[in-house]
């Protein structure tokens, strides 16, 4: 069997962090020793201090970039995941006495948002989970057929992260036009994937990630529509930073390492993205030679960087024990540990058994040719072999 010299182990897990491009990691350890840049950016009073808010101020610019935003937009969170609390807990906290209590999500959506909805229930909002297809779709139909007077937000993510299906949000967006219901994205897995730009996307609100397009960990934001901007309650108090919707002192290095990341992006992302469609289905064509191999969101758009393949007859956990030159997932890296098949996989009509044997394989900027094909024989084999060892009827 095949062997990449000077490689123990193949990484294709992208979806759940991609590694810090050099490029990026340049930049941020340029920004660690400058001591021009030493000071606290919200101390604009001397040099130090202006410096360091100066280079938050390009890195604001350069991810509003990749959207087609304004750089006012945009606030700096921790990450995705303080992103999707501050929209969706923001939104529906400050707009419950005007509009109402009513949420939509759907079954498949991140942790985080999924969490942020069980808190708001608790909190005595109600919430509707749609049913996407067993494509993974979720339609604008589906949403705009259960709309309520007392709707609030709508909270989908963009491509989705375990499966790579994109959802339609302009269409979505077009039917909520005129009904004062705000429009939330989780646009994590999408930023440096797919095309993205507010205006055509029609979003209120979009959390974006920096460590899923080769940025630090620990650093995300929230797109925040301006006019008309909706009203969002802070989730944190203190200093007033991020205009008053989100206190603390801003993270200099890490803000600026995702500036530099989304900018890498924006030059490089249409050829990329390419690049890993093409990876993609090299690598799906090779598992097809495998019988019984089911591709979850199949027949649906999705995005070039996530294959998720559930292989019938074969036990998970122990195809996942037996790929130990390989770094992959069975799903969301959040849920990695749990001992339950994938709920988002069990949402599009798989068993427990296929859900739970399903490997995500996500690729990146490194991914190469040979890691690919080394994966697919690999993952051949081991299929092959755990068949071979328990039978079934499958």
């Amino acid at each position: 069997m095949n062997e990449i010299p000077g490689q123990t182990v193949v990484y294709l897990d992208y979806a759940a962090s991609s590694p810090l491009d050099a490029r990026v990691a340049a930049v941020m350890a340029e920004c660690l020793t400058d001591t021009q840049a030493a000071g606290n950016p919200s101390s604009t009073g001397h040099v130090y201090g202006q410096r360091a808010a100066q280079r938050i101020e390009l890195a604001r610019a350069q991810v509003a970039g990749l959207i087609g935003a304004s750089p006012e937009t945009l606030l700096f969170t921790s990450g995705a995941t303080e992103a999707d609390n501050l929209a969706i807990l923001g939104a529906a906290r400050g707009n419950k006495a005007r509009r109402g209590r009513h949420l939509i999500t759907s079954r498949t959506e991140h942790k985080a948002v999924l969490g942020a909805c069980q808190q708001l229930e608790r909190e005595g909002f109600r919430v509707t989970y749609l049913t996407p297809s067993t494509e993974g779709l979720v339609s604008a139909d589906q949403v705009l057929n259960v709309l309520r007077e007392d709707t609030v937000l709508v909270s989908l993510m963009l491509v989705n992260n375990e499966t790579g299906v994109c959802l339609d949000a302009p269409a979505i967006a077009d039917g909520l036009k005129g009904r004062e219901v705000l429009f939330h994205l989780d646009a994590a897995q999408a930023a440096g994937r797919v095309p993205l730009d507010v205006h055509v996307l029609g979003a209120d609100l979009i959390s974006l990630a920096s460590h899923k397009i080769h940025g630090p960990i620990g650093v995300g934001a929230l797109y925040v529509r301006l006019n008309p901007r909706p009203v969002l309650l802070p989730l944190q108090f203190g200093g007033g930073q991020e205009r008053g919707l989100r206190a603390g002192t801003l993270a200099t290095h890490q803000i600026v390492g995702m500036g530099a990341a989304y900018d890498w992006a924006t030059r490089e992302g249409v050829s990329e993205s390419s690049r890993l469609v093409a990876l993609r289905e090299r690598l799906w064509t090779r598992l097809q030679s495998l019988p019984d191999v089911f591709l979850n969101g199949q027949g649906a758009p999705r995005a070039p960087h996530i294959l998720s393949v559930s292989f019938a007859g074969v036990d998970g956990e122990a195809l996942r024990m037996g790929l130990p030159a390989l770094a992959v997932s069975s799903g969301a890296a959040c849920s990695e540990g749990s001992s339950e098949a994938s709920y988002v996989l069990r949402a599009l009509g798989r068993d427990d058994a296929l859900a739970a044997a399903t490997l995500r394989l996500s690729l990146g900027r490194m991914t190469t040719q040979a890691e690919v094909d080394f994966a697919a024989e690999k993952i051949i084999a081991e299929v092959t072999r755990l068949r071979h060892l328990a039978p079934t009827t499958n």
